[in-house]
């Protein structure tokens, strides 16, 4: 087995497919990486977001461009991503995902053996809620890009995914079969698989991924990213400072609200410290309190009420409803406004004045993968240098008119609407759950 320097390039030019794009979270990595993508989106809004941003994309359904357009996506694509959608598998979801795992692996070893896509597409009918069955998605287009004539049949090199820590035991088992059976054609690869805390690549949250980093054989053994920062404890956090409230009275520091440059000798002496919530949000000059009403990848240590000077709780969709109070003196709290959009998207690690577009822009922001986590799994599967957080508190500069107008026109097929190829707007919401109806936001 060949083995590569961590930051030294695998590939002369990658180009990342982002599947389930949503509005952006592995496409600004890939651009913070210098990078070119391509996203598939269904969503309308999420769309109008990417177009407003300058990425590229297909307004389209993952599944349907792979039975029915596959051969029109660009030939020169070597590297495959996505995050499917989690609502089934995630502790808040409808557990349907989680109760079929060992038939959806079952599923995992048939596409590998070779049994059409059509044989498959009918047995998936079977399951009570069809999202469970997109976890699928990548391995079928891993599978399709060998049986491309555009491709010349050409697998891909890289295959980078994450998701809720439940599909932990999924990509393990994508990466039995990667390594040990391959794909129909023969194509093997290397995999590492984890489940990783964003908040320890200087994420200013604590959320928690499964993650797969897969190369091809012969392109080196794969390796995870190595954490930036130390990880969140919230008990040891609140033993050491007395709770959310008592911290809370203490005077902010200036020097504390805007993050600074890690020195080559800092990163010498190991991990920093985690980013908080007050240096991720310059903007708010008086301290805080933020009290979610959704926990962190079911840990319940993570829930309730943090000040600013901790990370926040995983930004979902309900990130609109974090209340946040403003301390005016030791006595008086203020129950003053949400978090913006703007602020929300930085929790995220999206750049300052991401222009978050169309409607449900608190979904978009919390189903969205955090661009600088992402930077990180695209940089350690591609061999290249870590990624400069600094990049990604500069402000974004969104697309001209001119330009959103020739996104929309390839993602749409009209510069100002959508078109008959796009998905219909009832088919934009995901199919309610047949399971138990508790709605999940983090996708």
């Amino acid at each position: 087995m060949t083995s590569t320097p961590h930051d030294q390039p695998i590939l002369d030019k990658p180009f990342v497919l982002d599947l389930f794009a949503g509005p952006g979270g592995l496409d600004v990595a890939a651009h913070v990486l210098g990078v070119p993508s391509l996203g598939i989106e269904w969503d309308k809004s999420a769309c109008l977001t990417r177009y407003a941003a300058g990425l590229d994309t297909l307004h389209a359904d993952v599944s349907a461009v792979r039975r029915d357009a596959f051969e029109s996506l660009p030939p020169e694509i070597n590297v495959l991503a996505g995050g499917p959608p989690c609502q089934t598998y995630s502790v808040a979801g409808s557990g349907v995902g989680r109760q079929a795992l060992e038939q959806v692996k079952g599923y995992i070893e048939r596409l590998m053996a070779g049994v059409s896509n059509e044989e498959i597409d009918k047995e998936l009918k079977k399951l009570s809620d069809p999202r469970t069955a997109l976890v699928l998605e990548p391995l079928r287009y891993a599978i399709q890009a060998t049986r491309s004539p555009n491709r010349g049949n050409r697998p891909y090199d890289v295959i980078v995914l994450e998701q809720v820590p439940a599909v932990e035991a999924l990509w393990e088992h994508y990466a039995l079969v990667l390594r040990k059976i391959g794909l129909p054609d023969g194509t093997k690869y290397e995999v590492k698989v984890d489940v990783l805390d964003t908040e320890t690549y200087g994420v200013p949250q604590t959320r928690s991924r499964a993650v797969l980093i897969a190369r091809r054989k012969g392109l080196g053994e794969p390796f995870l990213p190595e954490p930036t920062h130390r990880a969140y404890e919230a008990k040891e956090w609140n033993r050491r400072n007395g709770g959310a409230v008592a911290l809370a009275h203490q005077p902010a520091l200036d020097e504390e609200i805007a993050p600074k440059p890690v020195t080559r000798q800092e990163k010498a002496e190991g991990p920093q410290p985690w980013v908080s919530m007050r240096m991720a949000l310059p903007g708010r000059k008086k301290p805080f309190l933020v009290r979610s009403n959704y926990g962190s990848s079911g840990n319940p240590g993570r829930r309730g009420v943090r000040t600013d000077q901790q990370p926040a709780a995983t930004v979902t969709g309900r990130i609109s409803r974090f209340v946040v109070f403003e301390h005016l003196d030791e006595n008086i709290v203020y129950e003053g406004s949400r978090f913006s959009m703007n602020e929300a998207g930085m929790l995220q690690s999206f750049p300052p004045e991401y222009p978050w577009s169309g409607k449900a822009q608190a979904q978009q922001v919390g189903n969205a993968v955090p661009p600088l986590f992402g930077a990180h799994l695209l940089s350690a599967a591609l061999g290249l240098p870590a990624p400069d957080p600094e990049v990604l508190r500069e402000p974004w500069v969104p697309a001209t008119e001119e330009e959103r107008a020739k996104l929309r026109s390839h993602g749409c097929g009209s510069a100002d609407d959508c078109t008959a190829s796009c998905p219909l707007p009832d088919k934009q919401a995901p199919p309610r759950s047949t399971g138990r109806k508790k709605k999940s936001s983090a996708g």
